[in-house]
């Protein structure tokens, strides 16, 4: 009998590569939101630095002056400013890593739906081999017997 081949092997084998590619972008886009994630922490500490500054220059008892006060109303806002931004590069990170997800997710679905008929292949393969085994046995042994049965006679 024939050796098994399946007819969408090329296929399922480029399909695999997709499912690689579909995981690295997955894990690139993961590990960029953890980054941005990490540089946000820096500015939330960075900003709670600054505060913990102002309030202890405050709590002296030490004249302020106008222009130092200027400076730390300027450094809270840039610092205000650049959290928000990274939090919107959070969220459109965000974004694309739940559009990375789906992708993923429908490369193993499609993925899976080919190695599933790739399985029914064989088994049906399988399954044809042992009847075809089964036939031949059952002409060997028919044969057997008319054998015996002639000779016997």
């Amino acid at each position: 009998m024939k050796k098994f081949k399946f007819q969408l092997e090329t296929l399922l084998k480029v399909t695999r590569m997709k499912k690689d590619e579909a995981e690295v972008r997955f894990a690139e886009v993961s590990r960029k939101l953890e980054d941005q994630r990490y540089h946000l922490r820096l500015l939330l500490d960075e900003m709670q630095k600054g505060q913990r500054e102002y309030e202890e220059l405050s709590q002296e008892g030490k004249r302020v002056t106008i222009g130092r006060l200027m400076i730390f109303n300027s450094f809270f806002a840039w610092k205000r400013e650049q959290i928000e931004m990274q939090q919107n590069l959070i969220l459109q990170t965000k974004e694309e890593r739940q559009k990375r997800l789906k992708e993923l997710m429908d490369v193993m679905s499609y993925l899976k739906s080919i190695e599933q008929l790739k399985a029914k292949r064989f088994e049906e393969y399988t399954a044809e081999f042992l009847a075809e085994e089964q036939k031949m046995l059952d002409e060997i042994g028919l044969q057997l017997f008319m054998r015996s049965e002639a000779r016997a006679k």
